[in-house]
């Protein structure tokens, strides 16, 4: 029973980050309707910055170990995250859609080269490790830690979910759609397009950074290969089969979507010998695309389509 029970508990973590990231995603594509294809790039900000703030000292590093707690990592994830978001947005938010994506895309690329490189910050492929974990100094069972991890989880996507709704609710969030609706009426209405779209893009980075430090602080060990584009494919998946433009929906579709990617990964390991599990598993993206394609054909709007907000 306990087995079961902290199996259910690591799946529901792992989700967790999925679902921040999905709601940050939701404030950039969802509702303000940009492109970004860098998600892995700024959740690799934040997994860094939380894991060099809080981290131990590494004798082969020349930054870094500063063992602060991990409540400030988060904010400077957060932070640090966010004015990513700044620098990439002053330079790409004005490209059209399909550019914005291709330059998003490529930032991220260069994200992960730069920690895969830089080893003198990041320890390169060796990646960084030993970073510690909320309330694991106090608890000695492996299962009680990631119970009260679960809870911050809980309490983190609550909050981030109530103030996002209290956001797009508002006479900002309304500007946001009317942008995406026509940005063109909205310029002309006499709001500025860009100043809005930036704020709505470092915002949605800012959520990206806070997941990936939670992240980090989970697994302890971080390195460059946590943070390839499948990430980012994963998460506009869960977004799209939740339900873009609907906060609940983000959420719903982060819990189907890796619940399936979960499920597929434990079906293909029983159903194919252990000499072919290593590349049978690239028939979970097939499984997910399938997935995501009868959603685009039988219910586009996905499982929570956005609510149609009447002005007063």
């Amino acid at each position: 029973m306990i087995d079961i029970l902290s199996f259910f508990i690591f799946f529901f973590i792992i989700c967790s980050f999925y679902i921040i990231s999905s709601l940050g995603l939701n404030i950039q594509y969802g509702f303000t309707g940009m492109f970004n294809v860098g998600i892995a790039g700024f959740f690799a900000v934040g997994a860094y910055t939380s894991a060099i703030i809080t981290g131990p000292d590494y004798a082969d590093t020349m930054f870094g170990g500063f063992e602060l707690p991990i409540l400030l990592g988060w904010i400077c994830a957060i932070v640090v995250s966010g004015l990513a978001g700044v620098l990439v947005g002053l330079v790409t938010l004005r490209l059209r859609e399909d550019f914005l994506a291709i330059s998003t895309f490529g930032i991220a690329i260069s994200i992960q080269l730069v920690a895969l490189n830089a080893e003198s910050v990041t320890r390169g492929p060796n990646g960084l490790y030993a970073l510690p974990k909320p309330f694991s100094r106090f608890l000695d069972s492996a299962f009680m830690s990631n119970l009260c991890y679960l809870i911050i989880c809980i309490v983190t996507i609550v909050f981030i979910y109530y103030a996002l709704e209290r956001v797009v609710k508002s006479p900002w969030g309304r500007v946001l759609r009317s942008i995406r609706e026509d940005e063109v009426a909205a310029e002309a209405l006499g709001k500025n397009v860009f100043l809005f779209r930036l704020q709505a893009f470092v915002l949605g980075c800012g959520i990206m950074g806070l997941a990936g430090a939670m992240y980090a602080n989970f697994v302890r060990f971080i390195s460059p290969q946590d943070f390839l584009p499948i990430f980012t494919i994963q998460v506009y998946v869960m977004l799209i089969v939740g339900g873009k433009g609907n906060n609940l929906g983000a959420i719903v579709g982060a819990i189907v979507i890796w619940g399936l990617w979960s499920a597929s990964d434990s079906l293909i390991n029983f159903i194919v010998t252990p000499d072919y599990q290593t590349q049978a598993a690239s028939l979970r993206i097939i499984i997910v695309g399938m997935v995501l394609v009868l959603m685009l054909v039988f219910r586009p709007s996905g499982i929570l389509p956005e609510k149609k907000h009447l002005s007063s």
